[in-house]
């Protein structure tokens, strides 16, 4: 299901931003420190580089809800896994990208080294 960008506040990348930056660039799922705009390190693949990219969603899956307490800044595949559920609208060859496992009760999501190589 493709994004409805109509559905989106037309300041949604100022809301989007801010969000970002109270949350000091870090995903609320795992933790993990993302990369801030013009960030881009030579070393990283497009794939490592997409993995460390924060995004912003929206609890309960409604775009025009921007209260604070709805937006959670999560890095990619934090939000696709979320989006994967059955209120996802993820596509099945975006969920491909990634290998979703449970390690002593914790979702790791991983690339799928076969379609997402790492070097």
């Amino acid at each position: 299901m493709p994004i409805n960008r109509q559905r989106y506040a037309d300041n949604w990348s100022t809301i989007a931003l801010s969000v970002k930056e109270a949350a000091l660039w870090r995903c609320r799922h795992c933790g993990k420190q993302c990369l801030r705009p013009g960030e881009k390190p030579s070393n990283l693949t497009r794939s490592e580089w997409t993995m460390a990219t924060l995004s912003v969603h929206h609890a309960n899956f409604i775009p025009e809800d921007n209260r604070p307490e709805n937006l959670i800044p999560l890095c990619t595949p934090c939000h696709i896994a979320l989006h994967g559920g059955r209120n996802g609208n993820i596509s099945p060859g975006q969920l491909s990208l990634f290998h979703f496992i449970y390690e002593n009760g914790v979702l790791k999501i991983i690339p799928n080294p076969d379609l997402l190589p790492l070097t």
